[in-house]
């Protein structure tokens, strides 16, 4: 019974950490998504304004302000990428540990049915 729970407890661990890299890389596809929007608008507002010099005195503040909001989805981004890749090894790590709470179970539970099967 102890080691049903512990199987329990561990299954209950690995879908836990499916879900939050499931969620990390649902957040980063939308970081994605976003920072296209904005190179789209960027473009957009340069094409309209005619100037696409960055220093120039006239450039949009629209673009200025929307080139700062990609360029900090882009690191957001590439925080996410780092946090995606410490939750699958925390994944990873879990599902090992199933493993062996499932093997040490089987063979407890091996154990057990020949003692019931003689008494």
């Amino acid at each position: 019974m102890k080691r049903d729970n512990m199987v329990r407890l561990t299954r209950f661990k690995v879908l836990e950490k499916r879900r939050q890299v499931e969620q990390l890389e649902l957040m980063l596809e939308d970081f994605s998504r976003m920072a296209v929007e904005l190179d789209t608008q960027i473009h957009n507002e340069e094409k309209k304004s005619g100037i696409t010099d960055i220093s120039h005195f006239a450039y949009s503040t629209f673009a200025k302000a929307a080139r700062l909001r990609r360029d900090n989805l882009m690191n957001s981004a590439k925080d996410l990428k780092v946090q995606i890749n410490a939750a699958r090894l925390t994944l990873e790590e879990a599902e090992a540990e199933l493993v062996n709470a499932e093997k040490m179970e089987q063979r407890d539970g091996g154990r057990d049915e020949p003692r019931s099967a003689i008494a």
